[in-house]
């Protein structure tokens, strides 16, 4: 073999050993932020790929047979390694103290063929087929294992293992020895970057996967807190109601009946007040009445109070849960409470679609709409955030023309 020729092939393994170096980095670092042990066991056997790599040029340059034994012991050890990373992954891997056995096995094979034989046919035979088959059945365990990954990305390593396993086999077949490297080097990157791609991808779908529980958990600890919320608002309401409602009404009463009228009005506008606050945390039409009912007192309370006409339609009859039908009083109160202090409208407009599979609210004005670049207040991330914790979504227009226009949809069966 030439100098040039050499050069060039130890050139090739050099660029691929800086390769599978970073995707040993790669693993590590991965593994440092998720502690899965599979990424550990990935980031020992690349590294130890690199080593029989690296056993391989210096084998080229000085033909010194310890070098081939290095090179056939990090095949061995690589090739399980990666081969225990899948099984990790797939079903879960517990280290038993007989697997410590495969290193001394592959020491002493490697040994018994090239300094015990003296035949570099067997050692390159042998290597190839544990190599190979070692592989290609990382890749079945892979593809056994790809339902539990929900990006695909087991597929592309199954693939990407399979195929780079029966690349192996062509080492014998096709050539001896450190012959035509640049044609497996080149070869081999092309799988090594397949695979990188493929545990990308692996990230990709764990996270995806961590964020959509997240995401979930998120949703369900909204819903209880609305949900106690508005146990703590009625808990309140009633207190303000039968207590100091009651209180009020006597202390009205006895200034009546005592005298003083002037006082007992003063009285009897606390008390109105405190009916106001009252309703306004938990409407008792919503629970004595119902969810129509509330929403019609609702629309004639603000026309009364504001001067502001609402005009309400309701249509269909389907049975609303009842933590959609607060969603709703909600969105329609805040809607009706924007309107009145923002829109400088002359007339709102309100419909409600309650159908078997989905409920729709609308709330529209003709006021002056809503200037660009402003930003939601409280009001509107309220009601943001209570319709998209039962699954609905929430649309505000208004940016470029007249008026607003509030649009609230719910899916009904998702929350029955």
């Amino acid at each position: 073999m030439t100098l040039d020729r050499i050069f060039v092939e130890c050139s090739a393994l050099g660029f691929q050993s800086v390769l599978t170096t970073a995707l040993a980095i790669t693993c590590y670092v991965l593994w440092r932020r998720q502690r899965r042990d599979y990424f550990l066991t990935w980031t020992v056997a690349w590294f130890l790929y690199v080593v029989r790599l690296s056993a391989m040029s210096a084998f080229l340059v000085r033909r010194d047979m310890t070098w081939l034994f290095v090179h056939q012991v990090m095949t061995g050890l690589s090739a399980l390694l990666l081969l225990v990373a899948a099984w990790q992954f797939s079903r879960g891997f517990t280290w038993r103290p007989w697997h410590a056995a495969a290193v001394p096995l592959m020491v002493g094979w490697a040994w018994l063929t090239i300094f015990g034989m003296h035949s570099m046919l067997v050692a390159g035979v042998t290597s190839t087929i544990l190599l190979a088959s070692v592989t290609i059945w990382t890749g079945v365990v892979f593809w056994r294992a790809r339902r539990k990954s929900s990006s695909g990305a087991t597929t592309v390593l199954a693939w990407a293992f399979v195929l780079w396993g029966i690349h192996h086999l062509d080492y014998p077949l096709l050539r001896g020895f450190g012959a035509a490297v640049l044609y497996g080097v080149f070869i081999d990157v092309l799988f090594l970057f397949a695979i990188g791609m493929g545990l990308l991808f692996l990230v990709l779908g764990d996270e995806r996967a961590r964020l959509v529980v997240r995401t979930g958990e998120l949703e369900q600890l909204t819903r209880l807190l609305l949900r106690a919320q508005e146990d703590e608002r009625r808990r309140i309401a009633r207190e303000l109601h039968d207590e100091a409602g009651q209180v009020l009404t006597a202390v009205k009463i006895e200034l009546d009946l005592d005298g003083h009228t002037s006082a007992g009005a003063r009285v009897g506008q606390a008390l109105a007040q405190v009916r106001d606050l009252s309703n306004l945390l938990r409407p008792s039409a919503l629970d004595d009445l119902g969810l129509t009912a509330a929403l019609r007192a609702l629309a004639a309370d603000v026309s009364e109070r504001s001067r502001l006409p609402v005009a309400l339609e309701i249509s269909g009859s389907a049975q609303i849960p009842a933590d959609l039908e607060v969603v709703i009083y909600r969105v329609m109160q805040e809607a009706l409470t924007n309107a009145v202090r923002h829109a400088r409208a002359s007339t709102v407009r309100a419909r409600l679609d309650a159908g078997q599979e989905l409920v729709v609210l609308t709330v529209e004005d003709d006021g002056q709409g809503l200037s660009p670049g402003a930003h939601p207040n409280l009001g509107w991330l309220g009601m943001q955030e209570r319709v998209t914790a039962v699954g609905g979504t929430l649309t505000v227009a208004g940016y470029h023309a007249p008026g607003v226009r509030v649009e609230a949809r719910i899916p009904v069966r998702a929350n029955s």
